[in-house]
């Protein structure tokens, strides 16, 4: 056969090729209702609504809703029962650790309605359109990590509800499904869900606290010699700085859509406003648990079995309808996992153009069984997950923002260069990244050296008390933001962008 021939058959597939079967299952399921075909690809300013005076609310709520979830408990429960820190130590640093870590995000989610772009393809302007696909990647990475949590708190209370009649691999399954679900519709569902996903999370929440803050034990004092409690204080400050910041990368995703005009100040205060007041609450309910533990034998006992089974007894003393709040409380972490899921499917479509040519959908469905998987395999070792997985990937994202922060302060602005944001795919008008990634290896090698965990304990931690302290996040953004400036200088001389 000529290959003209070939060109022929494969321009005009008949309805038997698993390609033509495809696009045409493509074509249906993007035709339905409120369903988001577009993936990466930049919203011009005349295909954006103006949301009505409440519309910016949504802000707030999405946040809010996204994040007042007892997968943050987990974050709570480090304090006490891993950092070994009194009830007030813990809830201290985790209030003043999630303000300062919402910050980062909330700075990252006022570029989404001014460039009309998602927060990796932003990303690009700063770090480099090949560099960026380096950032991109540990964000796939990060946000699976944050959803596969979910999906084992979730099953494990599920579990701890049921008596052990439900496995917590299948309640990871009920979860994973329902995420599935909305991550494939995309942008229109999420909204509405996370609208008001929020109210029942609140109410079951604060029946918690009724049901279970009498047992809490407020007198509970830190462990440890005065260094020691200092290394432990920081280390514990730093983790609860990392799972607000995490959102980094992915904040201006669920911007897109607002209007060109939408004032930063405005983009900046609602999302930190639905980031802390989330975070407070949810760090004061999970170190109160946590330090119940220490006191309470029932607690003590459920805790052995799982972090969800603490989570329950917790509602015990209500009985049958602790139970039903326990349920509630435990589908409550789907608000938290669908933007993860569909930040890291728009993650895929950046990394290359065959990611870009496979629909948003797709790569949810993808990702939701890279979950589904990870989640069973790991459902008892929720505490090694989140200590040394979730915390050394926080180190990355703050010295990319470092980055972001330096190159927007110190060159765009003040040498007026501005933004062209119709140029978020072509490499000839984007920055090399040469400085940016150089900048961001050396941030790298920072946190590597103050990096605290089980398996590897850096140099520069072993320094802090008695037996060391995460500070890999502090020596790396120092060492970025130390190093950016003269080789961006140097950068724009010799290449000229």
């Amino acid at each position: 056969m000529s290959a003209l021939q070939c060109g022929a058959s494969i321009s005009h597939p008949d309805d038997t090729t698993v390609l033509y079967r495809l696009k045409k299952w493509n074509t249906r399921i993007e035709s339905l209702s409120g369903f988001e075909a577009r993936g990466i690809t930049r919203i011009p300013s005349d295909e954006r609504q103006a949301p009505s005076k409440t519309g910016y609310l949504q802000m707030l709520l999405l946040w809010f809703s996204a994040n007042i979830t007892i997968n943050n408990l987990a974050v709570g429960f480090t304090g006490p029962l891993l950092f070994q820190l009194g009830f007030l130590d813990s809830y201290t640093c985790s209030v003043f650790g999630a303000a300062l870590g919402a910050v980062s995000t909330a700075y990252m989610a006022t570029w989404g309605a001014q460039s009309g772009c998602r927060t990796m393809v932003i990303g690009r302007y700063f770090m480099g359109y090949y560099p960026s696909k380096i950032c991109a990647l540990l964000n796939i990475i990060l946000m699976v990590g944050y959803c596969t949590i979910d999906c084992i708190i979730g099953g494990q209370v599920l579990s701890a509800v049921s008596g052990g009649s439900m496995t917590i691999a299948v309640g990871i399954v009920v979860v994973a499904f329902v995420v599935l679900i909305i991550a494939v519709f995309g942008l229109n569902v999420f909204h509405i869900y996370e609208r008001f996903a929020w109210l029942p999370q609140l109410l079951v929440l604060f029946i918690l606290f009724g049901s279970a803050a009498p047992y809490f034990a407020t007198s509970l004092a830190s462990v440890g010699s005065s260094r020691q409690i200092a290394a432990n204080r920081l280390s514990f400050f730093s983790l609860c700085f990392y799972v607000p910041n995490s959102w980094a990368a992915a904040a201006s995703d669920f911007y897109v859509y607002y209007p060109e005009d939408t004032k930063k100040w405005k983009s900046f205060s609602l999302t930190y406003a639905g980031l802390v007041l989330s975070f407070s609450l949810v760090n004061m309910l999970g170190v109160g648990l946590a330090s119940g533990v220490a006191t309470n034998p029932i607690w003590e006992s459920a805790y052995s079995i799982s972090s969800g089974a603490l989570i329950t007894a917790g509602y015990g003393p209500l009985g049958g309808f602790g139970k039903f709040c326990a349920v509630i409380v435990a589908l409550g972490v789907i608000a938290n996992n669908v933007p993860g899921t569909y930040s890291a499917a728009l993650g895929c479509q950046i990394m290359g153009r065959y990611g870009k040519a496979i629909p948003r959908w797709v790569w949810a469905v993808v990702l939701v069984m890279v979950q589904l998987v990870c989640a069973v395999a790991g459902r008892n070792q929720l505490f090694i997950i989140f200590q040394n997985f979730l915390a050394l990937m926080g180190y990355w994202l703050m010295v990319m923002v470092c980055i972001v922060c330096e190159e927007h302060i110190l060159f765009r602005r003040r040498l007026g260069l501005g933004f062209d944001w119709t140029a978020w795919e072509d490499r000839s008008r984007l920055p090399l990244g040469i400085a940016a990634c150089i900048s961001f290896l050396i941030g790298w090698v920072g946190a590597i050296l103050g990096m605290y965990q089980v398996w590897y304990v850096g140099p520069i931690a072993k320094l802090a008390g008695d037996s060391g302290a995460d500070v890999g996040m502090w020596v790396g953004c120092g060492l970025a933001i130390i190093s950016f400036p003269p080789m961006r200088w140097l950068e724009m001389r010799v290449v000229g962008r």
